[in-house]
């Protein structure tokens, strides 16, 4: 009797172990079972949207349930992010981030979150670089002209931006930071209406996104100086990177999922091999590529590291330049 007892016992106790094992496993398994929220900090149509929606659609199809982009712009992205670090950590509120909050970390300095701290990556899905171009009427042809013809003429060439903390902002500082130029800087409210005034000659130069900026670049109406990435473009491919001129220099947008802190291990995980499937598939591959961008597959421990190194690279921008939000 004592024996069967103890080993009555023995089995359960085993079993009690086992439980929050089979537990996990079975959360994961049955996730998702209702409608996922991905949020974007942009309104709908820009590049970020767009991206949100192609995994969102290919997560509906592969896990049979919707993934519905909830469009909450405003304050640089910080009010969609500040929504998912707020919300409950069961894997039904997602964020796809991007560059922008590595920066605006240390841009505002209100916010109700900490970027790093509240939310979990899950997986990074795609990067692009930027375009240094100006106006065909400036007489300069290379950054390293551009370089010499500004400190030759200091504050009287004009630098576009699409607003204060936008990417053509950020590349823009860093580049100043690196080689000590000075230029007057012109926000405007988009990048829309910063190349409007580039093509007309109202300013002189101007960090572009790629896709913005190709079809200008190849009918002549602007000059490339070079891009912003470590690699030269494929679509231009004779265009020479800042780093070739400026040791070092680097400056790509980049985006991803993240989730609230504590969302389960096993969620995060099925999200990020799920991801990292629609990655490897060629018609997601090309949509990616139509925006002039690349795949950028990651572990979640690989993107956190990425997430990590921007957000401090971003800081030092932000100090040197005391740029303030708007």
């Amino acid at each position: 009797m004592l024996l069967f007892a103890r080993r009555r016992f023995l089995h359960l106790a085993a079993g009690a172990v086992a439980l929050p094992g089979v537990s996990r496993i079975a959360r994961a398994q049955a996730y998702p079972s209702r409608p996922v929220r991905i949020v974007v900090g942009f309104p709908p149509a820009g590049s970020t949207d767009i991206t949100a929606r192609l995994i969102g659609q290919w997560l509906s199809e592969r896990l049979g349930q919707q993934f519905i982009i909830e469009n909450r712009p405003g304050a640089g992205a910080t009010l969609g992010t500040e929504a998912v670090a707020n919300a409950r950590p069961d894997g039904y509120t997602l964020l796809l981030g991007g560059v922008d909050n590595a920066w605006n970390a240390t841009l505002y300095g209100n916010l109700r979150f900490n970027f790093i701290r509240d939310i979990v990556p899950v997986a990074s899905v795609s990067s692009g670089m930027g375009v240094l171009v100006v106006n065909p009427a400036i007489p300069v042809k290379s950054v390293l002209e551009l370089i010499v013809y500004a400190k030759a003429n200091p504050g009287k060439i004009t630098m576009a931006s699409a607003g204060v903390g936008s990417a053509p902002h950020m590349f823009w500082e860093l580049f100043r930071s690196m080689t000590g130029v000075n230029m007057l800087h012109v926000p405007y409210r988009g990048g829309g209406p910063a190349l409007t005034d580039l093509l007309g000659g109202q300013v002189q130069a101007y960090f572009s996104t790629l896709i913005s900026a190709i079809q200008y670049i190849k009918d002549d109406k602007l000059r490339p100086l070079a891009v912003t990435g470590a690699m030269r473009a494929e679509v231009l491919p004779d265009i020479p990177t800042v780093g070739e001129f400026v040791p070092g220099y680097e400056a790509i947008n980049w985006f991803g999922i993240g989730a609230p802190k504590n969302t389960p291990n096993e969620i995060v995980e099925k999200l990020n091999r799920e991801i990292n499937l629609a990655l490897a598939d060629t018609r997601i591959r090309g949509r990616i590529a139509d925006m002039a961008s690349s795949v950028f597959a990651n572990s979640p421990t690989d993107f956190a590291k990425l997430i990590s190194e921007e957000t401090e690279k971003w800081g030092k921008v932000v100090k040197f330049a005391n740029i303030k939000p708007e």
